[in-house]
């Protein structure tokens, strides 16, 4: 993997796991309602959880397209699709509103089970793959795959528990939303037209 396609993984995956979803709000809301330290289980469950996921999925795939080396290219298509749309959709995100009811935070074992529940979780994984598998090499394109994910949703989860109630009342000015929801979509798709442009993994 290029320094180049480095930085575009680290893009998309920083905008993505940064912007409001399923994981950010309930550690958000964790963060407000429980205190950083009685969230730190959610965010190794969720930071780890996912990027077990992704090496998961792509060595799953990365042995397909061995086999069938022309899915490859469909999955890259689909994945900038999907990319596309979720970028779409974070430009069109509302407020997050209020923090849940639950009683007691997440632990480590449910945080990372939902990862496989989540929308938003599979849809990365599928893009992300069809992005930037490769055919040779599978496991360590995994492993970095991994790596980055996991950095990157350390940082998101981290930062969404510590700032929790500060982000959540700053997300409910509309001007203040919109500027972030629309600067997290154009780094996505900056990150889509630099590896559809330079035909990374083609």
């Amino acid at each position: 993997m290029t320094p180049d396609t480095l930085i575009a993984l680290f893009g998309i995956l920083l905008a993505a796991t940064w912007t409001p979803g399923p994981n950010n709000l309930m550690l958000a809301s964790s963060g407000a309602t429980f205190g950083f330290r009685a969230t730190i289980p959610h965010i190794a469950g969720v930071a780890l959880g996912f990027g077990f996921m992704l090496f998961s999925v792509a060595l799953g795939m990365g042995e397909v397209f061995e086999r069938a080396p022309v899915l490859h290219d469909v999955l890259k298509w689909v994945g900038a699709a999907l990319l596309l749309w979720v970028a779409w959709r974070i430009a069109n995100t509302k407020s997050p509103g209020e923090p849940g009811a639950r009683t007691k935070p997440f632990n480590f074992a449910q945080a990372a089970a939902f990862q496989w529940i989540n929308p938003k979780g599979w849809a990365m994984c599928v893009a992300l793959v069809g992005q930037f598998m490769q055919g040779d090499h599978l496991v360590f394109t995994a492993a970095i795959l991994a790596l980055v994910s996991i950095v990157s949703g350390i940082s998101s989860a981290t930062g969404w528990a510590v700032f929790g109630s500060f982000i959540q009342r700053w997300l409910k000015s509309p001007a203040r939303l919109k500027v972030f929801n629309l600067s997290m979509a154009g780094i996505i798709v900056a990150g889509v037209v630099f590896v559809l442009w330079s035909g990374i993994g083609g």
